[in-house]
């Protein structure tokens, strides 16, 4: 607060024989506070960049948002078993009663929370692409979108943000949806019910599939990610940060189910979906792993390349719920394992870091799933990728590396991982 400070005046040398009249001590008043020396107290310092509680910041879509993080593994008896935060898990404005844009799926349980005096604002989105779009529901992209009413992209909403806290790792994974990850799946899922075991449809050799993997679409994508961690650079350059003053933490995506050796259902029948929800063909597991997935991760660290930006690294994340996938061998649902809830002692062990594909289970209004959900890391792995973005962020002094299962059970809440 502004203050001034007056110079005392020596007393007098003689009595005033006449008292001052009241616009005389005024005008006294008011030429010593002109005389006088004035001291200012600077007003404390706004948050922004260099300035305020550190923050880490995440971008991008649903495997960064924290999509299927109210889920702790899954559960075909009971949503209760496996449910961890709730039906208010996704609620993120500043009430705590809802959404700030609808859709979103930015969980309690994301990995942008790292806690240990380092604050955390999760601005991505569950389906968003590199750029944004405003169809059924509003995506933001990785781009200064503005659409009014509010509705701006990603790239916009971190240059708001970062101009008002101090912002010092953006952490970031976009691509997946680039490549059209969901209509993949459920063009693989679809071929699994639809074709029987003596004559199996796969989806690798699907136009509709083989069209995302073409040279030509590869290297598009690839310029798409590049250019979306180009805009990231921009916001935070545009909100008065200087390149070596922050990091951008580029993230690969992980594998959600087994190779065809790993699976714990029979791809005879229809168990691997009316049960693991995980209906895939073994040579379709297989493609997903050694080419859909190498191609996508192997894109996106070209695309960080590309990008030309100098201060990114990047957490890989390809292996880190290898042995905890959905229907790998070693871990079950909790009936399977014999297990009352996820709050019981191994639960983060025996069960499933990746939610199960829903389909019918997903159809009323009264259902606690969404269809969306499937397929994604859940509550155990969100807190697991938590632990690797912390241990990237280093106390300030970020690093890249592979983030992997280092043990079992919990350490402060969290599944015991390691950033190699």
């Amino acid at each position: 607060m502004s203050r001034s400070l007056h110079g005392r005046r020596r007393p007098a040398r003689a009595a005033l024989t006449t008292p001052l009249t009241t616009a005389a001590l005024a005008l006294v008043a008011g030429l010593l506070t002109a005389v006088a020396p004035v001291v200012t107290a600077s007003p404390a310092a706004a948050d922004g960049p260099g300035v305020g509680a550190p923050y880490v910041v995440t971008l991008g879509d649903s495997y960064i948002s924290g999509e299927a993080g109210r889920w702790a593994g899954s559960s075909n008896d009971s949503s209760t078993r496996a449910d961890a935060l709730g039906p208010t898990a996704y609620f993120d404005n500043a009430a705590g009663t809802g959404e700030t844009i609808v859709r979103c799926h930015r969980s309690k349980s994301a990995e942008a929370f790292i806690g240990g005096g380092v604050l955390g604002k999760n601005l991505a989105c569950s389906g968003a692409t590199t750029a944004t779009t405003n169809g059924e529901y509003f995506k933001p992209g990785l781009d200064f979108a503005d659409l009014g009413g509010g509705k701006i992209g990603q790239a916009k909403a971190l240059q708001q943000f970062a101009a008002a806290n101090n912002v010092k790792m953006v952490v970031v994974s976009i691509g997946g949806n680039d490549f059209n990850f969901g209509s993949i799946v459920s063009t693989c899922v679809a071929n699994f019910l639809s074709s029987p075991s003596w004559w199996k449809d796969y989806c690798y050799d699907d136009s509709s599939v083989t069209a995302n993997f073409t040279t030509s679409n590869v290297t598009a994508v690839r310029a798409k990610i590049a250019g979306a961690l180009v805009n990231v650079r921009t916001a935070m350059r545009n909100a008065g940060y200087s390149d070596s003053s922050w990091t951008l933490l580029a993230q690969t995506y992980p594998s959600p189910i087994p190779k065809a050796s790993g699976f714990r259902y029979s791809q005879s029948g229809y168990t691997r979906q009316s049960t693991g929800g995980c209906g895939f063909w073994d040579a379709d597991a297989d493609w997903a792993n050694d080419y859909a997935l190498a191609t996508i991760n192997s894109t996106v660290r070209a695309a960080a390349t590309q990008s030309g930006v100098s201060n990114i690294k990047i957490l890989e994340l390809a292996s880190a719920f290898n042995g905890r996938r959905l229907c790998e061998t070693g871990v079950g649902l909790y009936e399977e394992k014999g297990l009352a809830s996820w709050t019981s002692t191994g639960a983060v062990d025996k069960t499933e870091w990746v939610n199960q594909i829903r389909t019918v289970s997903t159809c009323c209004s009264s259902s606690p799933y969404y269809i969306q959900e499937s397929l994604h890391p859940n509550y155990w792995a969100q807190l697991a990728t938590r632990s690797c973005v912390r241990q990237a962020y280093n106390g300030g002094v970020t690093r890249g590396g592979a983030c992997r299962i280092s043990g079992t059970g919990l350490s402060g809440g969290e599944p015991r991982m390691i950033l190699q």
